[in-house]
């Protein structure tokens, strides 16, 4: 659970379409006990009236972990916020940041930095809703907009809604000319405009996302503001994760023992197989685990073809960990 009202964040995972789903969250606690992970967004009227479970099923292994919503309807929101919270989520957080042209479509996503007024009406049903955190995420504006006045009354509304914090991507969103992965590296990132934001909101909690690239840029971010949000790099190179816990939530410092993840993975690999899912929905997340170690590239190469096979089971993760010289990863990790 989130401790105090969420003053006990400091690290977060951001949540990430087609990556960050229960198999991945599963995997990156498996590397840090305390980081705050997040879903992939889901759409409110999916929540609703979709297949529950499929969408929001989740281990008990992963908290803290919170449910992002996309959705502009504040009815739909705080409906859909009342069953994220009794399906155990830690939070409730509000999509207002991804560019993508379905989320545009159905007028939610970062073209909502454009409804200030609107987020916050949202913010305020699903306070109502719900006794857990609920929180946004935004980008620092979107097209011709000014980021200074722009980022400052969406940050203005939702706090005054009652949110229990704002994450900002800090690049602006383009929705006309670039593409969502063209909008995930070519605005240029300002993390001064939000550093802006958080000296003047100094009593509510501000995090950082967009291009942190190690536990060392975090930490300098966390200089300014109150959260880091780790994205692409944490889910391309998860090993980083392993750092987290010592380097933010005063874990004794340690290597980090890669023996007992490989029987913790091969367990729930196994089970999730028993339940008729396959190896690979498992091993697709883990694959940039060793960057740059000995055996690496004989470790893709295993999780890359031979796990995604039919019928391939927890022994192939084995071999594939076998692959891998894991006293150089503890020397790397201590």
């Amino acid at each position: 659970m989130l401790e105090n009202n969420y003053k006990s964040v400091r690290i977060s995972v951001a949540p990430m379409m087609d990556w960050t789903d229960r198999h991945c969250r599963f995997f990156h606690r498996q590397l840090t006990s305390r980081a705050l992970l997040y879903t992939e967004m889901v759409v409110a009227d999916a929540v609703i009236h979709g297949a529950r479970e499929r969408l929001l099923g989740f281990d008990d292994a992963e908290h803290p972990v919170a449910l992002q919503l996309g959705g502009s309807n504040p009815q739909k929101l705080a409906e859909a916020a009342r069953i994220g919270e009794g399906f155990g989520y830690d939070e409730i957080n509000l999509n207002v940041g991804c560019p993508s042209d379905r989320v545009q479509s159905g007028t939610f996503g970062a073209c909502l930095m454009k409804a200030p007024d609107l987020v916050a009406g949202c913010v305020a049903a699903m306070k109502a809703a719900v006794t857990i955190p609920v929180t946004v995420k935004c980008r620092i504006g979107v097209d011709e907009q000014d980021p200074e006045p722009a980022l400052d009354e969406l940050a203005d509304g939702v706090f005054d809604a009652g949110a229990d914090a704002l994450w900002v991507h800090a690049r602006k969103a383009w929705l006309e000319g670039l593409s969502p992965k063209e909008n995930r590296d070519i605005p240029p990132l300002d993390y001064d405009r939000v550093y802006r934001l958080k000296a003047r909101k100094y009593n509510e909690f501000i995090g950082i996302n967009g291009g942190i690239q190690s536990i060392d840029e975090a930490r300098e971010h966390l200089d300014h503001v109150d959260g880091a949000m780790l994205g692409r790099a944490a889910y391309h190179t998860p090993g980083i994760l392993a750092g987290v816990d010592a380097t933010f939530y005063s874990a004794k410092s340690e290597a980090f023992d890669f023996a007992a993840l490989i029987d913790v993975m091969a367990d729930y690999a196994a089970r999730h197989i028993e339940q008729g899912g396959r190896l690979g929905h498992v091993t697709r997340h883990m694959v940039g685990l060793f960057h740059g170690l000995p055996g690496a590239r004989r470790y893709r190469q295993i999780l890359s073809t031979d796990a995604t096979k039919p019928g391939a089971g927890p022994d192939v993760l084995k071999a594939a960990f076998a692959a891998v010289e894991l006293n150089g990863v503890a020397a790397e990790a201590a």
